[in-house]
Order: C-alpha cells, then sequence, then structure tokens
C-alpha cells in the first residue's frame, strides 16, 4: 500500500503548485513577527523624577533637590522621592551650597506630592510590573512624544494611562493568541502538503524567516512611527490582506485523507497536478480508501494525547523542551535594549540573527537525528549563560556576544522543535499536538517579565537559571523518540508501531535509519 508521499510522487517536489503554497504560508506568518514584539517599543517605563515647581533656588540647589539612587552600578535619579522642599528653599534662601555647606544625607525625604517631571521616549529598557506583564509579555506603559512638566498635564496623562492601558492587553493577546494559531497550522499546514526536502525546507527556514522577517520590519516602523496608535495601526490593518488566503490556498490533502474526504484531496492533486502541468492518474488515493474505512467516523481531540502512555509521555516531554526553548528565546529578545544604545538598532540586531539561526536548523534537519540536534542546542544554548557572569565589567562586548551565541542556539533549537513536533504525531492529532505543545510552551513567554526582574537581586540570575533549566532540559531529550528519515504516520497505530521498532532498535543497537522503507 502506498503511502501519502508515494501517492503524489507524481507532482513532483517543487512545481508551481508547491512554489505558490510554500511563499504564501510563508508570508501569513510575518505579522506574527511584527505583531510578536510590538511592546518592545510601546511599553518603556519613561524616565522619570519628582516635579519641582518653580521657586527661587539656586541652580546647585535645582541640580541636587533630586537624591542619587544607584541602579545596576549606575547612579540615577530617584524616580519616587526628593529631598524636602520647604527644608531646601530654607537652605537656598540663607546661601548653604548642597555638598559643601550641607551634607544631604542629613535632609529628610518626602514623595513626589507636586506630581512627575517625565519625559517618555520609548526605548524598550524598562519593563511593567511582572503579573500585568505575563498576559500580555509586558504591560502597556506608553511613551509620550514630548517631556511633561506641567503638574495638571501630568494628571491629565496619567488618567490617559489608567484608561487605555487595557488596550495593548487586548491587542497583544488578540494578536499574539491568533498569531499563535494561525503559526502552529501554517506549520501543520505546510508539513502536510509538502513532501521531501522542501518539507524540511519550510518546516524550518519557510515559516521562520516569514517570523523573522516581520520582526526586522517592525523597528523600521517603530523608527518612523513614534507615535504608539499610528504603530499599532500601520501594524494591524496589513493584516486584514490576508483575509483572501481564506478562499485562495487549498486544502491539506493528507488531512483530507484523515477524515475520509478521499474525493475532495483527490480534487485538490489534481488542481495541484494542472498547476505543475503534469498528468495525475485517474484514482489517485484508491489504496487509501479502504484504510479509511474504519477510522474515519473516529474523531480525536486533546485528550488522545494522554491516553497512550508512549504518547503521553512523548507530548509531556515536547512541552518541556519547548518551554525551556520559548523562555530562552523570549528573555533573550526582550533583553535586548543592551545590545545598543539605540533600541531600534537593538531590536534589528536581534531579529537579524535568528537568519542564521534558521538556516542551521534547516542543516540540522537534513543532516542529523532530531535528538542530537535539541540536546546540542539547549547546551550551546547555556554554556554562554554560565559564561556571561564570569566576563569582567569593561568588556561588555563579550557579555554581548555571548548573550548573542546563546539566542541564537535557543532560536535554532526552538525552529528544530516545531518541525520535530509534526514528524511525531499522525495526521489525525498533528495539528491538536503542536496546537497543544506551542501553547503550554508559550507560558515560557508569560514568566519571562518575571525571570528578568529577578536581576534586581542579582544581575545575572536570569541568565544562571536559564542555564541550568537548559541543562536539566537536555537530559530530558534523550527520552525523546527519533524521526530522522522516517515518513510521517499517518495514524495512531503507525505512531505506536513506530516508535516500538525505534525501541526494539535501540536495544540491539540498529540504527533507526533503516526502518524506513516506505519513502
Amino acid at each position: 500500500m502506498k503511502n501519502y508521499g508515494d501517492a503524489v510522487a507524481f507532482l513532483g517536489q517543487w512545481g508551481r503548485f508547491q512554489q505558490a503554497v510554500f511563499f504564501l504560508l510563508c508570508a501569513s506568518i510575518m505579522p506574527n513577527g511584527f505583531g510578536a514584539f510590538t511592546l518592545v517599543f510601546m511599553n518603556d517605563i519613561p524616565s522619570h523624577h519628582c516635579r519641582v515647581p518653580e521657586s527661587n533656588l539656586t541652580e546647585e540647589w535645582l541640580t541636587s533637590v533630586i537624591p542619587l539612587t544607584e541602579v545596576n552600578g549606575k547612579q540615577e535619579l530617584s524616580k519616587c522621592s526628593r529631598y524636602r522642599l520647604d527644608v531646601v528653599r530654607n537652605l537656598s534662601a540663607r546661601g548653604f551650597i548642597p555638598h559643601k555647606d550641607i551634607n544631604l544625607s542629613d535632609i529628610e525625604l518626602e514623595g513626589c506630592v507636586d506630581g512627575l517631571t517625565w519625559c517618555a521616549l520609548s526605548n524598550g529598557s524598562s519593563h511593567s510590573p511582572p503579573p500585568f506583564s505575563s498576559l500580555e509579555f509586558f504591560w502597556g506603559h506608553f511613551s509620550q512624544d514630548h517631556c511633561q512638566t506641567d503638574l495638571e498635564e501630568n494628571r491629565f496623562c496619567l488618567q490617559q494611562w489608567q484608561h487605555r492601558q487595557f488596550l495593548p492587553f487586548f491587542q497583544s493577546s488578540q494578536q499574539h493568541g491568533f498569531g499563535l494559531s494561525s503559526s502552529s497550522s501554517s506549520t501543520d499546514w505546510g508539513a502536510e502538503i509538502f513532501t521531501g526536502n522542501v518539507r524540511v525546507l519550510y518546516s524550518s527556514m519557510g515559516t521562520c524567516c516569514g517570523f523573522a522577517v516581520g520582526y526586522m520590519l517592525l523597528p523600521l516602523c517603530a523608527y518612523f512611527l513614534r507615535d504608539w496608535k499610528s504603530l499599532l495601526l500601520a501594524l494591524s490593518v496589513p493584516c486584514v490582506a490576508y483575509i483572501p488566503l481564506w478562499w485562495i490556498l487549498p486544502e491539506s490533502p493528507r488531512w483530507l485523507l484523515s477524515q475520509g474526504r478521499i474525493a475532495e484531496a483527490e480534487a485538490v492533486v489534481k488542481m495541484a497536478a494542472k498547476w505543475n502541468k503534469v498528468q495525475a492518474p485517474s484514482n489517485i488515493f484508491e489504496c487509501n480508501s479502504v484504510e479509511k474505512t474504519d477510522t474515519q467516523k473516529e474523531h480525536y481531540n486533546v485528550f488522545d494525547l494522554l491516553r497512550h502512555s508512549r504518547i503521553r509521555t512523548t507530548t509531556l516531554l515536547l512541552c518541556f523542551v519547548l518551554f525551556t526553548l520559548i523562555t530562552g528565546y523570549y528573555c533573550l529578545s526582550f533583553n535586548t535594549s543592551q545590545l545598543h544604545t539605540d533600541p531600534y538598532i537593538s531590536c534589528f540586531i536581534s531579529a537579524l540573527v535568528e537568519i542564521p539561526a534558521y538556516a542551521s536548523s534547516f542543516i540540522a534537519l537534513r543532516y542529523f537525528p532530531r535528538r542530537l540536534s535539541i540536546i546540542v542546542s539547549l547546551i550551546a544554548g547555556a554554556v554562554p549563560l554560565y559564561l556571561i557572569p564570569l566576563v569582567p565589567e569593561h568588556l561588555s562586548s563579550l557579555s554581548l556576544t555571548l548573550e548573542m551565541v546563546s539566542k541564537y542556539s535557543f532560536t535554532t533549537g526552538a525552529s528544530l522543535m516545531f518541525a520535530y513536533t509534526t514528524e511525531l504525531y499522525p495526521t489525525v492529532l498533528r495539528n491538536t499536538a503542536t496546537g497543544t505543545t506551542t501553547t503550554i510552551s508559550r507560558m515560557g513567554s508569560c514568566i519571562t517579565p518575571f525571570l528578568l526582574s529577578l536581576s534586581v537581586h542579582y544581575k545575572y540570575l536570569p541568565y544562571v537559571i536559564l542555564a541550568t533549566l537548559a541543562v536539566v532540559t537536555a537530559i530530558s531529550a534523550y527520552f525523546l523518540p527519533e524521526s530522522f528519515k522516517l515518513p510521517l504516520p499517518e495514524t495512531i497505530e503507525q505512531m505506536h508501531e513506530r516508535q516500538r521498532k525505534i525501541h526494539l532498535c535501540n536495544k540491539r543497537n540498529i540504527s533507526p535509519v533503516s526502518l524506513d522503507d516506505s519513502r
């Protein structure tokens, strides 16, 4: 009995049909790239300090009325306190000079009773409170276009902030939620339509490069559109152009077969044959029709991922591995403000480093076993993070290089995992499995703000935790099943049988590649 790949082999791997579907699916993932990190430019906490009303203070006291605090080894103006203004006015009027005649530490502090003076420029350098950040990666502290020094303006702005802080939450939740769903569906869609090396290329470089291109467009749009409303509009409206894809892109023939809709599957393949200018057989899936009579009425859901012990173990391990990779990816992506003094260049560099990472994932998928590639990616991501705390302060460029090497490794591993997951599950469970594992892994993006906030206690604590998590995950990944050079399973029974054979081969020290007798 021919499998799906053999049944559609007459189409070829890279005809006009495959090219059109390939690039349309890749383009459909681009909005996910600029949508996932929009809040890097929208959620920074503006630089601010207590407002000092116009008063007869000398220049020395005007520059000293706000106390200095140490933040990460640097002296900064206090954001929420000042020296008591009535005391300072009295000392200034009497001609005393701060630091010379008066020890400022002896003056009592007070809060910002007259409001704030703050200049909100989007720089992605500060993060919002973790409990709210976890809802949308980072909470919406919006930038303003100018410094505000008037108390009434401050009050107006704060009121505006209070009622509009929910907008980015809904925007981010909607964009990330639908984007996550569309990305998962697009990956499965392409993995089921394409065959051979094209499937590997799409599952690694195709979808991920579409994401990276969208990611690189984000700082470009943010640079020219400094207003948050304009930025949201510019990044959201183009998504409407993707609606026609509902009618343009064909359904996956492999999925139609799994549902017993053989006539529809053959219609899609015959349309592809016309596009590729090849002759299609009169009965393309005649063998599959017998196989589907007993299973076409079965319906599968997320509980089928947990019902069987082997599938349950595989699913839990995949969730854990992908959780770690996604946590590392987002932690290092949202930490890009340290890369360069210009936040737009920082974001672009962070996006650019993903291109070689996706190229590496394609090479790994093409030539190396999946488990080995995942384990190497995790270890390669952990080692630089362990080394960063050992780098002297004056070698900041070396620390940044190590951080980018780590992000490169986590990005490579995450890209590998998306393709790897589609290879492990049968057609009837593939979309459910990838959606479930990806959704659970997004808990990693939710804990990112909490993890980054730990740097307040120890600057390198997030790195150490992330590196340790990666090492533990690498050990766990060893117990995942291998799928290198094996055909995609069509049914749950085929998945069980393949894992059973691989288990026997491992016991007998036989390479699993020898199982590939149906390509």
